[in-house]
């Protein structure tokens, strides 16, 4: 930016000296040459010492909040530099006589000229200083926003894993006193089915191939409790499981699914996980209500919601027939989505 700043000094104050040279004219017996040096002389000590009057001032005065008191210091400050730089200048150069500097009428000839370039490329300075403080603004929020965003989404996903061993610990307390040995193939199962969750619970995106294994294994301890009263059925094409869901969400559909609804053997459960329309993945249970909800921490749903708002603005859809409740997670190709585009960015 200093560079960029110096570059247009560098060309600002020639052209402006040429331009105030054409506009005032020559004095009595002076040519165009020493009209345009003298020109030059006043452009660039007047810009140069308003430029690091603009910067002192800045640096004093940096907040938003001060700019009323700083411009109106600055140019209280610009009005007395260029007075006094007029009388110093002419003094320098021999152009004004000191019987000359002292008729206000000669001194203050200069003054509006000198006042109104001035303001001129105040003008410009202030406006380049007003949309870089906008645009640091802009970028400072912006990057707020970023960490307030992986704040949140760390915080739901640090949510998944006590969720879920709460939700096991309750199931393992059922199956120990009906059978120890399945209490005993729960615990193993449940200890290869963790480790799962602690590998990816910082990921914001998993493969739809590495959700379903990881929910099948799910249930397949699930099976252990519902033997012959718990029907999963997973139907998704090869060509949507290179695609992207969040982590532990299908587990935790079914496991919403479990927590709400009768499953007995003259209400058996049956889950469907399918494609659908090649955009979003569905889960879908036939409606059967429990009139007592298992305990719970109460995440689940919330959870995949609430992570789907940060991933993007992604919407899950949630439908609830007489027959059937019904949750449309959508797919995610992180191909054409920037990978993780708003929580990496």
């Amino acid at each position: 930016m200093k560079l960029r700043e110096i570059h247009v000094r560098w060309i600002g104050i020639p052209l402006l000296a040429f331009i105030l040279a054409l506009i005032f004219g020559r004095e009595q017996g002076e040519t165009w040459g020493q009209k345009y040096l003298v020109s030059l002389f006043f452009t660039a000590m007047f810009w140069n010492g308003a430029f690091l009057m603009f910067m002192y001032y800045r640096r004093k005065y940096p907040l938003i909040p001060q700019t009323p008191k700083r411009l109106l210091i600055t140019a209280i400050s610009l009005i007395v530099f260029l007075i006094v730089g007029d009388f110093a200048g002419c003094l320098a150069l021999g152009v004004k006589t000191l019987d000359q500097i002292n008729d206000p009428s000669v001194v203050f000839s200069h003054t509006l000229k000198n006042i109104t370039a001035a303001s001129i490329v105040g003008i410009l300075y202030e406006c380049v200083y007003f949309f870089q403080q906008w645009k640091e603004t802009i970028q400072v929020n912006e990057s707020l926003k970023n960490q307030q965003i992986r704040t949140q989404f760390e915080v739901l996903q640090n949510q998944m894993s006590p969720h879920f061993l709460f939700n096991s610990l309750n199931t393992l307390t059922a199956l120990i006193p009906e059978d120890a040995d399945i209490a005993v193939e729960f615990t193993q199962k449940l200890s290869e089915v963790y480790r799962y969750i602690l590998q990816n619970k910082e990921r914001e995106l998993v493969t739809v191939e590495e959700e379903l294994s990881f929910a099948q294994a799910y249930v397949f301890l699930l099976k252990m409790r519902y033997p012959e009263n718990l029907n999963v059925d997973f139907q998704v094409a090869g060509n949507h499981r290179k695609q992207y869901i969040a982590p532990l969400t299908l587990q935790m559909l079914i496991e919403n699914a479990i927590k709400h609804n009768i499953v007995s053997k003259m209400h058996p459960l049956f889950i469907d996980v399918y494609v659908e329309n090649g955009k979003s993945i569905v889960v879908k249970n036939n409606l059967q209500k429990k009139n007592v909800i298992d305990k719970s921490t109460k995440t689940g749903l919330a959870n995949i919601q609430k992570r789907y708002e940060l991933l993007g603005n992604k919407v899950i859809d949630i439908m609830a027939t007489a027959k059937n409740f019904i949750v449309a997670v959508p797919l995610i190709d992180v191909v054409h989505q920037r990978e993780y585009e708003l929580i990496t960015e």
